[in-house]
């Protein structure tokens, strides 16, 4: 008994992050497996809010600090990051989604969420999510009243980076594929965008 309630603590984590990406619960967006066929007239805005860790040593920050979509719009956002050192650092991010009641129906498509991050030296690089907002919310009453979701992330240092770890080149190809979908343009909210935005991500 006693080893198997150790085995059960080890395992509550990863199996409470699962219930979290299932579920919504507690902020965790969905994860999609196919993208979003079916676009409504009713349209939300999504706020992009970034963090990093104190001891990271990272510049982290979205592109745009909103955009508007319709319900069940394929959307692609950019995300940007800077090591700020003289030495190579990892990183990984978690997120969430608030209000937490519209959770269940953010879904994302392709993310850099939970995956080891390797940033250069003083590199720059462009961290692209795709997502929709599922069109089914149009249907759940107890969201009439949400205009606004804001997708969250937080950036930590890893202090013990596997050799997996996503780098420069693997990044470049996941961004190349992303940005050959043919997606519709969407409307940024905020006349003033970053600063990284307004010069361009290359």
């Amino acid at each position: 008994m006693a080893f198997a309630m150790l085995g059960l603590g080890f395992a509550s984590k990863p199996l409470y992050d699962t219930f979290c990406r299932v579920t919504g619960y507690g902020g965790t967006t969905r994860v999609a497996e196919q993208m979003s066929e079916t676009v409504t007239q009713r349209a939300i805005k999504v706020r992009f809010d970034a963090n990093v860790a104190s001891n990271l040593g990272w510049t982290f920050m979205p592109d745009d600090v909103a955009i508007t979509v319709n319900l069940g719009q394929n959307a692609l956002a950019y995300y940007t990051a800077t090591n700020d050192t003289k030495y190579p650092i990892v990183g990984t991010a978690s997120y969430n989604v608030s209000p937490i009641k519209a959770a269940p129906y953010f879904s994302k498509l392709e993310c850099f969420c939970f995956t080891e991050q390797r940033l250069e030296p003083g590199e720059t690089v462009s961290m692209p999510v795709l997502f929709f907002v599922d069109p089914e919310m149009e249907n759940d009453k107890r969201l009439d009243e949400i205009k606004t979701i804001t997708l969250s992330y937080t950036f930590h240092r890893v202090e013990n980076p596997t050799k997996d770890a996503v780098r420069t080149a693997q990044r470049q190809l996941q961004l190349d594929k992303l940005e050959a979908l043919e997606l519709e343009p969407v409307p940024v909210d905020t006349i003033i965008n970053t600063q990284i935005n307004q010069q361009g991500r290359g």
